[in-house]
């Protein structure tokens, strides 16, 4: 059947639309598809100070990704650190592994999904210079050999008002009987001054001793006299 030039001309347009369409269809099918630009790794420290990496996909398409970490050891795997799947979000999902990395280590991430990416993360993981630690392995402070003493809680009153004791307030004042002379055994309240009760009679006593003792020198004076006459 022939196709007349009235008809020829908007199947041509109609054509041209189609295969449009089709061209956007399949860009727009390419920039949802999943790619290895989509995932990306970091090595940082939890909360608890133990070391983790990592892995965020931001696939908008959703398609699930299996995610395999290796430590790496002179351009090879020394060891598989982890395998884990994860569904892309345009916001990012993310899958972490513990690894208690050490300072300038490095890791291959290896990211699988469907038949669109089977490839590493380039390049290798390469993580801080920095060792992770636990908050847990900080040294304590040492404290002080000597510790320091409190002082002992004074008194409101200043030292200096506190009434000073002189010289002379040191000795205890005596009294007026402490000073005076002790009195004699035979009880007197007199001092020994010739003016006690028995003085009287001691000095008696005493005088006649003398009398006796004169008349016995006279007498003796006398006798003697007399032998010297005859």
């Amino acid at each position: 059947m022939a196709i007349s030039s009235r008809t020829a001309r908007p199947v041509r347009i109609l054509g041209v639309a189609c295969a449009a369409a089709v061209l956007a269809l399949g860009a727009a099918g390419n920039a949802l598809a999943c790619s290895i630009r989509d995932f990306s790794a970091v090595a940082s420290c939890d909360a608890s100070g133990k070391g983790v990496i990592t892995v965020t996909d931001i696939d908008a398409s959703g398609r699930e990704a299996t995610v395999t970490v290796y430590l790496e050891s002179n351009g090879a795997d020394a060891k598989k650190v982890g395998e884990q799947t994860v569904t892309g979000t345009r916001r990012g999902a993310t899958v972490t592994f513990s690894e208690d990395w050490a300072p300038g280590a490095q890791y291959r991430v290896h990211i699988k999904a469907g038949k669109n990416v089977d490839k590493d993360i380039a390049p290798n993981l390469t993580v801080p210079s920095k060792a992770s630690t636990t908050p847990e392995s900080t040294p304590p402070t040492p404290s002080s050999p000597n510790p320091t003493m409190t002082p002992a809680p004074t008194s409101s009153a200043s030292p200096s008002s506190a009434p000073s004791v002189s010289a002379s307030s040191s000795v205890a004042p005596t009294s007026a009987g402490e000073n005076s002379p002790s009195p004699a055994a035979g009880g007197s309240n007199l001092a020994d001054t010739g003016a006690g009760s028995n003085t009287p009679m001691i000095a008696g006593i005493a005088g006649g001793l003398m009398v006796i003792g004169g008349g016995a020198v006279f007498l003796g004076m006398r006798r003697r006299g007399a032998s010297k006459s005859d």
